[in-house]
């Protein structure tokens, strides 16, 4: 969501010495430029694992927070579930909708803050994130949040990119070019198995299991150029740097995809993207 994506790992970074507020009006800022719905759609499959590992049943009531456009919340309604689509980017809830009207899908999409759900204690049998609730600048009270509003014995199922992995290398990139506000935690804690029992103390269990979304694009210069006009986060820091750090960070952006991408069969590449995928017994 903005420049704290790229926050090197610290795990003593305190929301106490930060103005979270103004990091969070600088993240929806970032999240609405560019047009995040494009990259958005092409993750569609993880919301879909995301429902089955979480065993969503029909007739659940399911809340997607930070849902962005929509992909896990669409995954549960698909499942005949009773959802609602929280977000605080107006944008890409717009997007959601349409994807919705289009499959004829009944949802409540609400505009909303990950860190103050705006609903009651044990509304939802189920929490769901797909890439969105990891960004929140306040970890400790946005998995606050996610446990009060899930009845006992429900669950809590996100999908969080890994340090390690593709996308937690990109960010660390990008925040090499346009440092993340000191104090702010970085958002690929959350997938880590260790950050995630210190956000959920009281989970009856965490089940993870890392695996690998596949970016499929024409090129490295052509995954570059897609996510440099419609992904938020390096957006907005093209748009920071002058016209010889644009061009030093399209370089290393490049340079990162080539390390971790691979020809696909048919045409393009195919870049290996893990995540750890969540299942939390409240």
């Amino acid at each position: 969501m903005t420049h704290i994506v790229g926050c090197p790992p610290d795990q003593s970074a305190s929301p106490d010495i930060v103005d979270l507020g103004a990091v969070k009006t600088r993240q929806q800022a970032t999240w609405a430029s560019g047009d995040f719905s494009v990259i958005g759609t092409t993750l569609q499959l993880v919301g879909e694992s995301l429902c089955e590992a979480a065993d969503l049943g029909a007739g659940a009531s399911v809340l997607d927070v930070a849902c962005g456009n929509g992909n896990a919340t669409l995954a549960a309604a698909r499942r005949f579930c009773e959802v609602k689509g929280l977000d605080y980017v107006p944008a890409l809830l717009a997007r959601a909708r349409e994807r919705a009207a289009a499959e004829r899908l009944d949802i409540d999409f609400v505009e909303g803050d990950a860190e103050a759900l705006p609903f009651a204690d044990g509304s939802f049998d189920a929490a769901i994130s797909t890439f969105g609730v990891m960004f929140a600048p306040d970890q400790a009270r946005a998995a606050r949040e996610l446990v009060r509003v899930v009845r006992p014995s429900g669950v809590i199922a996100l999908a969080n990119w890994t340090p390690e992995g593709f996308i937690g290398k990109l960010l660390t990139t990008v925040g090499k070019h346009v440092p993340p506000p000191r104090g702010v935690a970085s958002p690929v804690y959350w997938g880590s198995e260790a950050r995630l029992r210190e956000l959920f103390p009281s989970a009856r269990s965490i089940l993870c299991a890392r695996k690998d979304f596949v970016f499929r694009y024409e090129s490295s210069a052509h995954f570059v150029q897609v996510f440099r006009d419609y992904y938020g986060p390096t957006h907005r820091a093209f748009l920071a740097l002058p016209p010889p750090g644009q061009k030093q960070l399209a370089a290393d952006l490049q340079a990162l995809v080539e390390t971790f991408g691979r020809p696909s069969r048919a045409k393009g590449i195919g870049i290996p993207g893990e995540y750890l995928e969540v299942v939390i017994e409240r």
